[in-house]
């Protein structure tokens, strides 16, 4: 046992600040998924729309896209442990909106419609949009460059971990008890995720500021450092046009309700699915990082993700489609630890505020505005043909990209690392 904890993979949890913020951003992680799914449904229900589902993601990504590049500026600038500090508390103030709204005896859906949901995505999606970036940034400066990709991994399989306990105990919470109470225990995971945070010491960040550039020209330079690097622009874009056509979790509650005839118990298991293949996915990488080669098992993931979403649709069985949803976190996985690996390593501490809120909003257009996509798209072509349409899509997406950035097809990550 010991000889097994001894492996390379596990040094970095040997780092104290770094197993604290995995604590905080699973706590953090579980209550937002676990929101998403209360949300979902709830808003279905009241409604019965599917286009409403669609707007969530549209609400979200709005606000989220829009300070983003600030966000990544000050990221660079300020003190980014007191800022993930302060927009996790508006994550708790948000979830106490809904708190609030759920409570029978305010009637507020007969008052305000549905207005005090969307309030709080706006909410959700602002946060977001300061979070990432963060995040990000702060992860590069508790580990050392050597142990960024394994501290990439470790940070996927936490998040996916969280990603199986949110959805499965906000859909059991609902389906079992009420939404006072699914979202009572939103609003006491937020709470400890920040109380967490808080326990992280002894961080410090030296801003390299040159004081004849403004706040627009600092951020053109995060952009432009992304555009002229070849291989971050083509991870990041290839990400965000694939799961930009390829998602399907926006229809998810449609999917349950009408297709496959599970309540919100079974939407909850399906939610976790695709985190449950990507935890086990995590572990594989964890033991071998995907350092070599690393571009083809890009390309091989985003692929196996679109032919998963194309089977999902086709499914009219439950089971079967739990196990392609399962199959497509795996193959998600794979792309998400490479990504992440690529950001950290091929920017520079000073940058990487800037550079992750590029990133963030690649990421947000492809799962908030795949989101209103797939939303909108479903009340055109239909349910089925709409998500067979994404999945196709993305298909031809990987096809192009590896034409046309045939450096990032043939990246290999120990290569970078070794030569920096």
């Amino acid at each position: 046992m010991n000889n097994f904890l001894a492996h390379e993979a596990f040094s970095v949890l040997r780092i104290r600040n770094f197993r604290f913020f995995l604590f905080y951003r699973f706590f953090m992680t579980t209550a937002t998924l676990m929101q998403s799914v209360i949300v979902g449904w709830q808003l279905y229900k009241l409604t019965n729309n599917v286009l409403a589902l669609g707007l969530i993601g549209l609400t979200e990504v709005i606000p989220q896209v829009s300070i983003a590049l600030f966000a990544g500026h000050y990221t660079d600038l300020w003190d980014r442990k007191k800022i993930i500090i302060y927009t996790t508390s508006l994550l708790l103030v948000g979830s106490g909106i809904l708190l609030i709204y759920s409570m029978p005896t305010l009637n507020c859906f007969n008052l305000f419609g549905t207005i005090p949901i969307y309030i709080t995505i706006f909410i959700t999606g602002l946060v977001r949009g300061i979070l990432m970036p963060a995040h990000t940034a702060f992860l590069g400066q508790l580990v050392p460059r050597e142990k960024l990709t394994s501290a990439a991994t470790w940070g996927s399989t936490n998040w996916h971990i969280a990603a199986v306990i949110g959805p499965a105990i906000g859909g059991l919470i609902y389906g079992f008890s009420n939404d006072v109470v699914a979202y009572s225990t939103v609003f006491g995971l937020y709470l400890i995720s920040l109380l967490i945070m808080v326990c992280i010491k002894g961080v410090k960040f030296e801003a390299v500021i040159n004081a004849s550039e403004n706040i627009f020209e600092r951020i053109r330079e995060g952009i432009r450092y992304v555009f002229d690097n070849k291989v971050l622009l083509g991870a990041f874009s290839l990400d965000m046009f694939a799961v930009l056509f390829g998602g399907a979790v926006a229809l998810l509650p449609v999917f349950a309700k009408d297709i496959l005839h599970v309540g919100p118990q079974g939407l909850g298991i399906l939610r976790a699915c695709p985190a449950v293949g990507a935890i086990i996915m995590s572990s594989v990488l964890t033991f071998r990082p995907p350092v070599h080669n690393t571009g083809k098992y890009l390309f091989i993931g985003v692929a196996g993700f679109g032919l998963c979403m194309i089977c999902f649709a086709l499914s009219s069985n439950f089971y079967l489609s739990a196990f392609v949803l399962f199959l497509s976190g795996a193959f998600d996985n794979v792309s998400v630890v490479i990504r992440a690996s690529i950001l950290q390593i091929f920017t520079p501490n000073e940058m990487r505020g800037r550079v992750a809120a590029v990133n963030s909003i690649f990421i947000g257009s492809s799962n908030e505005l795949g989101a209103f996509e797939s939303g909108v798209a479903a009340r055109l072509m239909g349910l089925i043909p709409s998500v067979v349409f994404g999945g196709t899509m993305t298909l031809i997406i990987v096809a192009i990209a590896a034409i046309k950035v045939p450096k990032l097809r043939k990246l290999s990550l120990s290569e970078e690392i070794n030569t920096k």
